[in-house]
């Protein structure tokens, strides 16, 4: 029986590693094409905030979309974006989790919005053939709060957006390149 068990595990492991995609050449160039352009949109579909005890008890009290927990939100259906041209940058995400200090007072829009050109705006190849941008950037509603933001785009344009505040926790939204340059 241990045998069998063992014979089991190993079975399994193989597939799971035998499915991993690896990107085509083909993909490799149009992102290499796309990040160069500095011209795309990317929409994101889960929000992962901290999964804080704050965040459990939402999720818990049933306030969070369907198929939702703590740590992983359904964007699905929720307008928000990440727009690069050039050397500008703006975003719309909206935001779960719990703000750290500050905020303004009677302030309406509690998602994280910026627009405009970043500071220490860097774009460089990163491992799995995707591409890494930094920069940091001040919330356009809020002149107090500040964010370091770091995008992933892989070559199936599959995306990563975390963001960093000096006065919220931070959180990493997942999502997919919707609207590029055509080529020429």
């Amino acid at each position: 029986m241990k045998r069998y068990s063992i014979l089991v595990g190993v079975v399994f492991i193989l597939f799971s590693c035998a499915s991993s995609r690896t990107a085509t050449q083909a993909e490799i160039d149009n992102l290499k094409a796309l990040i160069e352009s500095k011209t795309f949109e990317i929409e994101s579909e889960w929000a992962e905030p901290q999964a804080t005890l704050a965040m459990t008890q939402i999720a818990n009290a049933g306030m969070l979309p369907n198929g939702s927990s703590a740590g992983n939100i359904n964007l699905i259906g929720n307008a928000n974006f990440f727009k690069m041209k050039g050397d500008t940058v703006s975003a719309y995400l909206p935001y779960f989790g719990e703000r750290q200090s500050g905020g303004s007072y009677g302030g309406t829009d509690i998602g994280i919005v910026f627009e405009g050109e970043p500071e220490n705006l860097t774009i460089t190849e990163a491992k799995e053939n995707s591409y890494k941008i930094n920069f940091k950037i001040k919330d356009k509603n809020n002149i107090t709060e500040n964010y370091n933001v770091i995008v992933r785009v892989y070559p199936s344009l599959s995306t990563s957006i975390y963001v960093m505040s000096n006065q919220k926790k931070s959180i990493n939204y997942r999502g997919r390149v919707v609207n590029k340059t055509p080529k020429e």
